[in-house]
């Protein structure tokens, strides 16, 4: 039997609508951050290659900025353990706001979002550290912005867990859905006890790195 030296998603461009979304983000303490509707769907590619997703992905915009949710299904055996080594999920996302296809190396549109969540000690809380990182290799790199401006919210749910961050326009340099309405994107979604689950090819390629191996966003509305 031959083996597949090359994921599915590695032949084609991954193109997904992100709708336009009023109401991101949403006020007050309480409740979901974003509660983005089932259009904002990002597709799941796993079955190309015989795989099976344990997370969605949904994405949405308007001009405060971009709001992107994880509901993420079961839990690993290990997972109510408090004070993991490795936390209890990590989430990466790259955006480009340019959308750049020529070039290998990031730009200073290129960016890099992270968030790592740790269980609270009653087993019962989620609690998230999220900022901005340099991209390695980059000709440029993108003004870092506070953590304080990315506001986000996670918490456990009946069957797993959820995350949710709202980027602002101010966190993204040259977003201006005026004149481009087309970004860059990519994400990764790791815990402990599954496969890290991406939108197209994984870490099997420079996928932190190279801004031509991301999919695009097609900013709606």
């Amino acid at each position: 039997m031959s083996s597949v030296l090359l994921p599915q998603a590695f032949w084609f461009r991954v193109s997904a609508s992100c709708p336009r979304v009023e109401d991101l983000p949403r006020e007050g303490k309480a409740g979901r951050l974003l509660d983005l509707p089932n259009d904002c769907a990002i597709p799941d590619l796993a079955a190309l290659d015989g795989r099976s997703s344990w997370a969605s992905v949904r994405v949405g915009w308007n001009s405060r900025g971009i709001g992107i949710t994880v509901d993420a299904d079961g839990l690993g055996a290990n997972a109510r353990t408090p004070d993991r080594a490795e936390g209890f999920a990590n989430v990466v996302f790259w955006i480009d706001t340019r959308d750049t296809r020529n070039v290998s190396r990031a730009t200073r549109y290129c960016h890099r979002f992270q968030g790592r969540m740790t269980l609270g000690r009653d087993k019962k809380t989620l609690t998230a550290e999220v900022e901005q990182r340099p991209i390695a290799r980059a000709t440029a790199d993108a003004p870092l912005t506070s953590p304080s401006l990315l506001a986000h919210r996670s918490e456990l749910i009946k069957k797993g867990w959820r995350f949710e961050l709202f980027l602002p326009a101010a966190a993204l340099h040259g977003f201006d859905p005026e004149t481009n309405r087309k970004l860059g994107f990519a994400y990764q979604i790791s815990d402990a006890e599954r496969e890290d689950q991406f939108l197209g090819i994984g870490r099997d390629f420079p996928l932190g790195e190279n801004p031509s191996l991301w999919s695009t966003l097609e900013l709606k509305g």
